[in-house]
Formats: C-alpha cells, sequence, structure tokens
C-alpha cells in the first residue's frame, strides 16, 4: 500500500534551495528527494512589488517540487494499515493475510517478505 501525503515530507528548503525528505518511522532510514535551485535566487527584488512576486514564485516553484517528490518517492515507501506509520520498503513485509510493518509483524506473530525481496 504506497501512499505518500504531502503532510509527510520533510521540508529541507532554504531560501536558496528547494528540497524535500521522507523519513521511514520504523528504522529511520531518510531518503532525499530531488534538490533543486530556487528560480529566483541570488536575484534581490528591487521593490516591494518584485519581493511579492519572487514570494509567489518561491511558492509555487516549492509545491510543485513536493508534489513531484511524493511521486518519485511513493513507490518506496509504504503506510503500514495496523499502526498507520509510513516506512520503507525495507521495512514492510508481505504476509498471508495483511501486508504489514516489521514491528506490526512481530507484534503479531505474522511472517512475511520484504517488500524488497519480491
Amino acid at each position: 500500500m504506497n501512499k505518500i501525503v504531502p503532510e509527510a515530507l520533510i521540508d529541507c528548503s532554504t531560501d536558496t534551495e528547494l528540497s524535500f525528505a521522507v523519513c521511514c518511522e520504523e528504522c529511520g532510514k531518510r531518503q532525499l528527494g530531488e534538490r533543486r535551485r530556487f528560480s529566483k535566487a541570488g536575484i534581490r527584488p528591487v521593490s516591494d512589488g518584485k519581493l511579492r512576486i519572487y514570494q509567489i514564485l518561491y511558492r509555487r516553484e516549492w509545491e510543485q517540487l513536493r508534489e513531484e517528490t511524493t511521486r518519485r518517492l511513493e513507490p518506496h515507501f509504504n503506510l503500514c494499515p495496523i499502526c498507520h506509520r509510513l516506512v520503507c520498503d525495507g521495512c514492510f513485509l508481505v504476509c498471508d493475510d495483511l501486508d504489514m510493518c516489521r514491528s506490526c509483524a512481530e507484534l503479531l506473530q505474522e511472517k512475511g517478505r520484504g517488500v524488497k525481496d519480491e
């Protein structure tokens, strides 16, 4: 079950560079998405109007990269149906009845194969 909600992304952006990451809630592995330089980075706005325009452009580029990062990283993360944590493929098991994260499988004494093993 692959579903990264944009709210699960970690914003690693600065004033000049946009980037997001996702962190596995099981093992803590952090996967960074693409880094992208803000199109107006290093350009000093000459007026309050230009500043406002740059702020809007930054937000648009930020939102676009967030959507792209979500789509790119989604195949590598899974939402556990038991504990509802977002876990990487290495921590998600394909079990007989219901796929789940390693912790839930251990707690429920379920056996399974890792998604990466499939």
